[in-house]
């Protein structure tokens, strides 16, 4: 039978197994606990010898019903979801890592996850930053204590593409477990399984989710990592396929221990959301293409940071590797322009500091986000004072379009 395209399979995920009652959406289970009629019922679900739900920061059937549509999503095998994206990147680490392992991590990452990694560095597990634009400088900072790499795909805010493909197969070559943060680019423009992806990170507050509504986060086994070379799995965990080896200590070791759960009536919005994440990708990367362009030619912008402009210097990896450019870019103002008087001016553009709204929202970089690294860090990473991050909305174009050029007006 041929296989259903993206918004088909995600639209009917919920009719894959039995929906309460024929109802279309996976109905919300609000319960923290759940009885059995046979106690043994309870120990072998404990022990993982039988599928069922025990307690609500283990997972409910609404938020098993995510899951199941983020795995579809990303073409993998599992899934586990958290309450929020950083929920997810934390605990996956914590089930991972011990004290004396070494990981990479790409340099141009979400502020907050550059955060936690350092503070696992200040818990005894080191990190190496690197640019992951370049496999050979990934490749420079293994060394035999290292047990996996980390990157994103599109980094935010300057959207550097990493090379995705060449440090899937570093990784595949020497090991490790590969984790790409799927988020600015979302599962219908890209699955990093293709690349050799051993998990793969989505925060679902963003793009899949897309309404600004809910917070969440998933992390989807790929199937393409050997668990049984990894050394830091606990013998309890080793039951059944080894490809889900992994994502069971991830469920067990970090978002049971940890307990980032994510609720199930956030769950239930996110599932809702992500019916509609293809048509809205496309009306994004259709907006901000044209946006980029329009302050790409405007004499108030210095330079414009977006994949889809052929100057981007990953611009041809990114049309290869991607369905479309998404829907987040950065520009600077050109020396004299106070960035805060361009926000004071818009009419349409929000400002905010979420992404993957439908609703286009803009944030000045230097000035929140990256206040807390200081002007000489942020001059470091190429952060300038006048960068301002925009996530494009489903918004006419038309409107986008005046909307800026008004704001930036002298």
């Amino acid at each position: 039978m041929k296989a259903f395209g993206f918004t088909t399979a995600t639209l009917h995920s919920d009719r894959a197994k039995p929906v309460e009652h024929g109802a279309i959406h996976k109905p919300i289970h609000n319960s923290a606990a759940f009885g059995f009629a046979d106690v043994g019922d309870l120990v072998r679900v404990f022990q993982g010898e039988q599928a069922g739900f025990v307690y609500g920061r283990q997972g409910t059937p609404t938020t098993a019903a995510l899951e199941e549509k983020i795995t579809r999503m990303e073409g993998g095998i599992a899934t586990a979801t958290f309450g929020s994206g950083m929920g997810a990147i934390s605990s996956t680490l914590i089930a991972l890592l011990r004290a004396g392992d070494h990981f990479i991590a790409s340099s141009f990452l979400f502020g907050n996850t550059t955060s936690l990694f350092e503070t696992f560095a200040q818990m005894g597990v080191a990190v190496s930053f690197v640019d992951a634009t370049d496999v050979a400088q990934v490749e420079a900072a293994i060394r035999p204590e290292t047990r996996l790499v980390f990157v994103e795909t599109i980094a935010n805010p300057c959207t550097q593409v990493a090379d995705l493909a060449g440090i899937g197969k570093l990784c595949e070559a020497r090991g490790l477990v590969y984790i790409v943060d799927n988020t600015i680019t979302s599962p219908y423009l890209f699955q990093p399984q293709a690349v050799g992806a051993s998990l793969v990170v989505n925060s679902l507050t963003k793009y899949i989710g897309g309404h600004g509504n809910a917070l969440g986060g998933a992390v989807t086994e790929t199937g393409r990592f050997d668990w049984s070379r990894y050394p830091n799995l606990y013998d309890y965990y080793k039951k059944g396929n080894p490809a889900t080896w992994g994502i069971t200590q991830i469920r067990k070791k970090g978002l049971r221990d940890a307990g980032a759960t994510l609720g199930p009536e956030a769950a239930h919005h996110l599932a809702v959301g992500s019916e509609t994440l293809a048509l809205r990708m496309e009306r994004i990367c259709a907006n901000t293409q044209r946006l980029a362009e329009f302050l790409d030619a405007h004499p108030g912008v210095s330079r414009v940071y977006y994949p889809g402009l052929a100057e981007h210097p990953q611009h041809e990896r990114a049309k290869a590797l991607f369905k479309g450019n998404s829907g987040i870019l950065s520009f600077e103002l050109v020396d004299g322009r106070d960035c805060l008087d361009l926000f004071r001016k818009f009419r349409v553009v929000i400002s905010s500091t979420n992404l993957g709204d439908n609703r286009t929202l803009a944030i000045p970089v230097a000035q929140t986000i990256y206040f807390e690294l200081g002007q000489a860090r942020r001059a470091e990473l190429g952060i300038a004072e006048s960068l301002i991050r925009v996530s494009v909305g489903i918004e006419d174009s038309d409107d986008l379009i005046a909307d800026f050029a008004a704001a930036l007006e002298v």
